[in-house]
C-alpha cells in the first residue's frame, strides 16, 4: 500500500506544447493517502486515462514528479511500482484455465502454492467463477474474461495500489453491482490503496471514499460524496454529479441578495460582489413550487414520475429549471413560482465557487 504524491505533474501528447491548451492533463498537485479508494470521474477526454496511465508508469509525463510514499517513481517502469492493473477491455491468457489465469500473479512471484490455492479460491468465490476453475478462458464471454481480469488484478495482497480503467464497460448491468460491491468489500478487508476511473457517477460514487472530479485535463474538485453534492467547487461538478444535475442561472450578486433576470432572491447569506460571469447553482432538491408572487416565474413543461420522486421540467425565460417533488406532493399546473432553499445556494464566479463571508 502507498500514498501516492503528485507534485507539480502535467503531461502533454504533444513534442513542444507552447501553452497549457497543449496539455491533456494540466498540472496539478495532489496527496492521495494511502489506503484509501478513489474513483477518478468525468467525461470522456477530460484526462483520466492520462493520469492512471501516468501513476502506473505506462506513460511518462511531460513535467513533475509521482511519489510513492515519498519515494520518486516518475522514472520507474510498471514492474518496480508493484501495482496491478486492469483495463477497460479483458485481458486474459486465452489458453490458461481460469484457475491458472489467476494464480498467474502469484506463481510469478515464488508465492507457497498451498497459499496459491486458498487465494484463488478466495477469489473465484468473489467474482463468482468457482464453477468455471477448469475451464479454458477460449471460448467464455466477454464479461466473464473480465472478471478474471478484475480477480487477477485483486489476487496479490502486498500491492502498493490496485488501478482500473473503467473496468466494468463489458459487465452486464446486474453483475456491475455486485462486483462494485465485492470490490468494496475488498478494499474494507484488506485496504489497497485503490484508483478507480469511470464516467460514471453511480459507479464513482458507491465504490469510493473520494471521488476526484476531472474537467477539461484538470482537478476542479476531490472531496466525498456528500461534498460534491452539497458544495461542488465548480460548476461542472454541480452539473455532472446528481440526476438531474444542479441548475445554473446567470446572476448578478450583491452582499446576500442576487438579481436574476429582474428578480430580486433572497441568498441567507453574503457573497460580496463577486466579478466575472456570476451564476447561481441550485439543486433540485433544494428547489420548489408554489402559488404567489415569491420567487421566480416560470411555466411548467412537464412532470416525470420515477417512483421515488416527481421531476418537474420548469421554463424560465427560455432556461429549464429542474425540481424535485416528493412523490405524493400534487402538481397543479398553475403553479407559477419555483422558491429555493438558502441552504441550498452556491454562488460562481467564471465557473468556481464563491465562498459564502463569515460574519
Amino acid at each position: 500500500m502507498a500514498k501516492i504524491t503528485l507534485e507539480n505533474l502535467a503531461h502533454s501528447y504533444l513534442p513542444n506544447p507552447k501553452s497549457e491548451d497543449d496539455f491533456a492533463l494540466k498540472e496539478l498537485n495532489h496527496d492521495w493517502v494511502d489506503g484509501e479508494a478513489y474513483a477518478l470521474l468525468g467525461s470522456s477526454g477530460c484526462g483520466k486515462s492520462t493520469l492512471l496511465n501516468i501513476i502506473s508508469g505506462l506513460l511518462q509525463p511531460s513535467k513533475g514528479r509521482i511519489l510513492f510514499n515519498d519515494r520518486d517513481v516518475t522514472m520507474a517502469p510498471t514492474t518496480e511500482r508493484n501495482i496491478a492493473q486492469v483495463f477497460q477491455f479483458p485481458v486474459v491468457y486465452d489458453t490458461m484455465t481460469v484457475r491458472d489465469n489467476l494464480a498467474f500473479p502469484l506463481r510469478n512471484r515464488g508465492a507457497d502454492p498451498s497459499y496459491i490455492k486458498e487465494r484463488v479460491q478466495q477469489i473465484a468465490a468473489m467474482i463468482g467463477m468457482e464453477a468455471t476453475l477448469d475451464r479454458k478462458a477460449r471460448g467464455l464471454t466477454a464479461d466473464a474474461k473480465q472478471k478474471i481480469s478484475l480477480g487477477r488484478g485483486m489476487v496479490r495482497e502486498d500491492v502498493n495500489a490496485l488501478l482500473f480503467d473503467e473496468p466494468l464497460t463489458v459487465i452486464d448491468p446486474h453483475m456491475k453491482w455486485e462486483l462494485r460491491t465485492q470490490l468494496k468489500s475488498l478494499h474494507h478487508e484488506f485496504g489497497h490503496t485503490m484508483i478507480y476511473v469511470t464516467h460514471d457517477q453511480t459507479e464513482a460514487l458507491t465504490f469510493a471514499d473520494k471521488v476526484v472530479v476531472m474537467f477539461d485535463g484538470r482537478v476542479v474538485q476531490m472531496g466525498t460524496p456528500q461534498q460534491l453534492f452539497e458544495t461542488p467547487e465548480h460548476t461542472f461538478v454541480g452539473y455532472f454529479i446528481g440526476s438531474p444535475g444542479m441548475n445554473l442561472l446567470d446572476a448578478k450578486v450583491d452582499g446576500d441578495t442576487a438579481v436574476i433576470a429582474g428578480t430580486q432572491i433572497s441568498l441567507g447569506k453574503g457573497f460580496g460582489t463577486p466579478t466575472g460571469k456570476t451564476e447561481l447553482g441550485i439543486r433540485p432538491e433544494f428547489t420548489s413550487l408554489q402559488f404567489g408572487n415569491e420567487g421566480l416565474p416560470v411555466t411548467i413543461k412537464r412532470v416525470e414520475d420515477v417512483g421515488r420522486h416527481k421531476i418537474v421540467r420548469a421554463d424560465f425565460q427560455g432556461t429549464e429549471i429542474n425540481i424535485i417533488a416528493a412523490e405524493g406532493e400534487s402538481i397543479s399546473p398553475d403553479m407559477n413560482r419555483v422558491v429555493f432553499d438558502t441552504a441550498g445556494i452556491n454562488v460562481y464566479s467564471d465557473s468556481w465557487r464563491v465562498a459564502p463571508l463569515v460574519a
